[in-house]
Order: structure tokens, then C-alpha cells, then sequence
């Protein structure tokens, strides 16, 4: 069997959704020839842990563990925050929202001191170690996933210097990421990021990405050929829409989101829609069900906007929030909801998000709803496998029609309907074949 270094910060207990790719992926490549060698961080400040996930390593997978010195202890007395905290996901605040000079200082450090990300002090020691491991114990190629793009940084050097075959595996863009704007970095600072970017782009043996918009972003930057390998739905962990359990309640009409919201995320024309649907409904027979049934549930991480735009829309009764739960958990909430709520983030990139969760959605046989660019990678999937609508961020009215259509539907026990072989191509085993096909051309 030929063996992949894959070179990951993300793994379990690490939850969330930077974990789920090569977690998924790993589990299925020994059955396409290749024996995973997992090399991440021990001890390293996940956002959040979900041990759950622990069963998902497959048994052939080898799994090294190496210390890693992060600045988060630092970071954390600095700002005072409690021993025992998670740093946030992201710019994600779930307290107050805070403007101090504290905070706007830590994200210039951040930025300008800590290139390209807060993990850059594990590259050299990654790669003394590495390179000693890999002479005793030969691999065939090398993947790298970021971000964190440190990852790419320590893949970078072992193939130039041991001339392995390399992947880089951009799940997210790196100077077109949403957040890039907010790191205020300096001129040089900025010159860095770009000059890493491209020695990564255009060093790397394959580039491969998530989404076709982020494709052309990185052929911009410098990447030839970049390859869409999208994420996807574990077979194993879904119960396909033909599985679909059946709801709980009949009666009560549930819109769930499941994952993070930042403020970037937050679908501020969305919660005016609930509102309205709610209080300006001209007939009064379906502002009455409506006012009885319709609820939002939001599970995960959230940023404090999301509240404040919640309460200033005086929805508070019609909205539930919950905080993060374990992936194994997540299925069945799913299921348990008639409609599946993806909200895109609003910023320039936006046609190019493409989250994971996407693909759970739509195995899941829930109708989703999409509040993004009409145009944008997760509107032409969904419209592909016809498993939802996707909304303009700002098309109220279009957002109100939809939802009481949603709504009409599941009262008259009418479900979505689905191209079936089109969703079963974003299972996690098909999409690790063509990954495994890719590794067996570069060698």
C-alpha cells in the first residue's frame, strides 16, 4: 500500500468543521491503496473538541503527534480571559462586542507578527522532525490542508528538499479569505502574506481547492490547473434522504442552522423576514399557524450580532439558541427539522463559499434554504441536485415567499425532491476516489 503524509492542524478531539475533510478522507483512502500518516499538532487550542469524532479514525491510519507552541496563553491573559476558555473560532464574539484598544492591538500582532497564522512557530521544528521521519519511513507523496497555511509552509520546504510529490489542499482561500481585510496589516506585512501565497501556489506539485470560485482566485494568485475536489456527505454517518427520518413533531414548522455564524454571517434582511411573517401576514388564518409553529433553532457558535439582530427584530420567542453539540448528535437534528438553514457569508468572496455542511444538508433529504449570492458556488450545487432555494442576501420578499412556501408544504406533508445520483457524487468514499486518482497520477 502506498502511504500520504497529510500534514493537518486540524484533528480529533478537534471539532468544528476544519477537522471534517481529511478526517473523512483519511477513513477512506486505505481502501483506494493509500495508508494515511496523520502529522498534527498534541495539545494545540482547538475553538472546540468533540471526542465523538475519535471513532472515525480509521485503524490503518498512523497518527503523529507533535508539542506545538501557540501564543494563545498569552493571548488569553492579555485580554483576560479565563483559564479553561476556548479562543473563538475565527473574529467570532460571543459576549459584548468589545472595540478596545486591547482587542484591536491583538488582532495587528496577530497580523503582522505571526505570518501567516498564529501556528507559524511549529514550521521549523515540524520540519527537523519530519525530515528525519521521512528518511526512516518513506512516503510517496505529501498533502498539506489549510489554512492554517503554516501547514503549506512546513510541506513546502520537505519537497524541495526531499523532492516528494506535493499537494496543497486550500479549504479556504489564504489573501482572499473574508477576515484578510481585518488583520490591519502593514505594507510589508501584506507583501509577505502575497509573496508566501504565490511560493506555495506555484511550488506545489497539484493545487487543490473546495469550490470553483476559489479555483479562479488561486489561479490569479499564481496556481496552474487548480483542482475542484469538493467536500462532502460520510455515507457512513448520514442517513441518505431515502433514509430520512421522520420528523418528531408534526405540527411545529423548525428552520435549524447547524455550525458557526460570525458577524459576517449574520443574514440581517432574514430575521426582518421572520418578523414580518410573523406580524404583517394579511391573512389571518396563516399569521395565526404561523405565530403557533414556526420556530428557528441555532446550534453552534455564534458571534453577539447575531443576538443583538435577533432581539432588535423581536423574534426572541421564535428563535432557540444552542450552543455547540457533538457531530454524532448533528444528524438527527437535521432530520428532526423541516427546513435546513445555510447562511453564506456576506462579503466580497461570497461567491465562492462553499461550507461542508452543505453536503450534510443535502444528504440529510431536508429542503434547504440559502441566503447568499444567487450566482455563487452553493447556489449552483443546490440548484444541481435540486435539494433547496437560494436568496439574494438582500431579497426580503423572495425570502418571506419562500419560507411560507416551505411552510404551506410541510403542512400538506409535501417533501423536496432530489436528483438522487447527483447528490450520491458528494459522498465523502467518491470524492476520495478522485483524490486517491490524483495522488496515484503526481507519483
Amino acid at each position: 500500500m502506498k502511504r500520504v503524509l497529510i500534514i493537518t492542524y486540524y484533528w480529533p478531539p478537534s471539532g468544528g468543521s476544519g477537522v471534517q475533510r481529511w478526517l473523512k478522507m483519511s477513513k477512506y483512502l486505505p481502501e483506494n491503496g493509500w495508508q494515511p500518516v496523520i502529522y498534527t499538532a498534541d495539545d494545540a487550542e482547538y475553538p472546540v473538541e468533540d471526542q465523538s469524532l475519535m471513532s472515525d479514525v480509521a485503524p490503518e491510519t498512523e497518527v503523529i503527534r507533535r508539542p506545538i507552541v501557540e501564543p494563545y496563553s498569552f493571548y488569553k491573559k492579555f485580554l483576560g480571559i479565563k483559564k479553561g476558555e476556548k479562543v473563538k473560532a475565527g473574529f467570532i464574539n460571543e459576549g459584548v462586542k468589545k472595540t478596545g484598544w486591547k482587542e484591536s492591538l491583538s488582532v495587528w500582532l496577530r497580523g503582522n507578527l505571526f505570518i501567516p497564522d498564529a501556528r507559524c512557530w511549529w514550521i521549523k521544528p515540524s520540519v527537523r522532525y519530519l525530515k528525519k521521519y521521512l528518511k526512516e519511513h518513506p512516503v510517496d507523496a505529501i498533502i498539506s490542508t489549510g489554512p492554517p497555511h503554516s501547514m503549506h509552509l512546513i510541506a513546502s520546504t520537505l519537497h524541495k528538499k526531499l523532492n516528494i510529490p506535493w499537494v496543497a489542499d486550500f479549504r479556504d482561500p489564504w489573501t482572499d479569505i473574508d477576515y484578510y481585510k481585518d488583520l490591519k496589516l502593514t505594507c510589508r506585512s501584506d507583501r509577505k502574506h502575497h509573496r508566501l501565497e504565490r511560493q506555495v501556489l506555484s511550488e506545489a506539485t497539484r493545487v487543490v481547492t473546495v469550490g470553483w470560485d476559489c479555483a479562479k482566485g488561486l489561479e490569479n494568485h499564481g496556481a496552474k490547473d487548480v483542482v475542484v475536489i469538493t467536500n462532502g456527505y460520510d455515507d457512513m454517518s448520514v442517513k441518505t434522504f431515502h433514509e430520512t427520518s421522520p420528523k418528531q413533531d408534526n405540527k411545529v414548522f423548525t428552520m435549524s442552522h447547524i455550525g458557526i455564524i460570525g458577524a459576517n454571517r449574520n443574514p440581517e434582511m432574514f430575521w426582518q423576514a421572520i418578523y414580518e411573517l410573523i406580524h404583517n401576514t394579511d391573512e389571518t388564518e396563516v399569521k395565526t399557524r404561523l405565530i403557533a409553529y414556526l420556530r428557528v433553532r441555532l446550534i453552534g457558535q455564534m458571534d453577539c450580532s447575531v443576538v443583538e439582530s435577533i432581539k432588535r427584530n423581536h423574534i426572541e420567542n421564535y428563535v432557540e439558541i444552542i450552543p455547540y453539540i457533538p457531530h454524532n448528535q448533528v444528524i438527527a437534528e437535521q432530520q428532526k427539522s423541516d427546513v435546513l438553514l445555510l447562511f453564506v457569508n456576506n462579503t466580497p468572496n461570497a461567491k465562492g463559499i462553499l461550507t461542508g455542511k452543505i453536503f450534510e444538508y443535502m444528504a440529510s433529504g431536508r429542503p434547504i434554504l440559502c441566503i447568499g449570492p444567487e450566482d455563487g458556488d452553493s447556489a449552483r450545487i443546490l440548484n444541481e441536485t435540486q435539494t433547496g432555494v437560494t436568496v439574494d442576501f438582500n431579497d426580503k420578499e423572495k425570502m418571506k415567499a419562500t419560507i411560507l412556501d416551505y411552510f404551506n408544504k410541510s403542512e400538506e406533508n409535501q417533501s423536496v425532491t432530489a436528483d438522487i445520483s447527483k447528490v450520491e457524487k458528494y459522498s465523502r468514499k467518491n470524492l476520495t476516489k478522485e483524490y486517491a486518482q490524483l495522488l496515484n497520477q503526481i507519483i
